[in-house]
């Protein structure tokens, strides 16, 4: 097991869709699929990295979807953020499971399942080797969990996003559908956006770009793909100044 001096990264974040918690299913939770995403991030810990995470939700509830239905947005999107929450218990429970100890904190207070963003405190579990789960979102309708993931990866002092996908980087075009897609090894915050390249949305890019902090693109379905990054060896594109 490598030292923790050794890792790329001390303290990362890692930003993962609600759908990639759905395994085969088209909606909610497969358990499986979640035991085995803790196991990634069990392997990671064990590498003295310190954790941050933040889950979609739309294997549960997508709050564009309800506003494009006629629901008033402000109030799907409050729902959306419910979900991100109930799939960030799904997931404490996993790696509790695991023996890990983890802390759900959700910008919604709802104090009997979560605890209340608190920054100093949420700093201090992770300085005390505790997984952060951060769940509903920013609070604020109108913003995604991208935007929420760049947000706390910031006030956490994140060295990293990672951004667990289908694929193993960032493409110039769908690799499901040609064959001659080009990954790039890096990408500049500018050529994302000004490529519409989807890699997060434009919030979160300018955010991440305000502050510096590298998106790490790379492939969830990898076994091992999260560990695989950190340790050198595996395939990803970053998204860098």
């Amino acid at each position: 097991m490598p030292e923790p001096e050794k890792v790329a990264y001390k303290r990362v974040m890692l930003k993962i869709s609600g759908e990639a918690l759905m395994g085969d299913q088209g909606y909610g939770l497969h358990p499986p699929t979640v035991e085995r995403i803790a196991r990634e991030v069990q392997s990671v810990q064990e590498m003295g990295v310190e954790i941050c995470m933040v889950i979609g939700g739309g294997n549960i509830f997508r709050g564009l979807q309800g506003s494009a239905q006629g629901m008033e947005r402000t109030t799907a999107d409050y729902m959306g953020m419910l979900a991100t929450v109930m799939n960030a218990l799904a997931m404490q429970a996993a790696l509790e499971g695991l023996k890990i100890h983890t802390r759900v904190i959700s910008a919604i207070t709802m104090n009997e399942v979560a605890e209340p963003y608190i920054r100093r405190r949420a700093v201090r579990h992770l300085e005390k080797k505790r997984i952060c789960i951060f769940a509903a979102g920013t609070g604020n309708p109108y913003f995604t969990t991208d935007t929420a993931a760049t947000l706390r990866a910031s006030e956490m002092a994140c060295e990293a996003i990672f951004k667990g996908t289908k694929v193993d980087g960032v493409y110039d075009k769908d690799p499901n559908k040609y064959d001659d897609a080009k990954r790039y090894e890096t990408i500049t915050y500018d050529e994302v956006l000004a490529q519409h390249l989807g890699v997060m949305d434009a919030s979160a890019i300018a955010l991440a770009r305000e502050n510096s902090l590298p998106i790490i693109v790379f492939s969830l379905d990898e076994p091992g793909g999260f560990r695989a990054i950190l340790d050198g060896t595996g395939t990803s594109t970053t998204v860098r100044a």
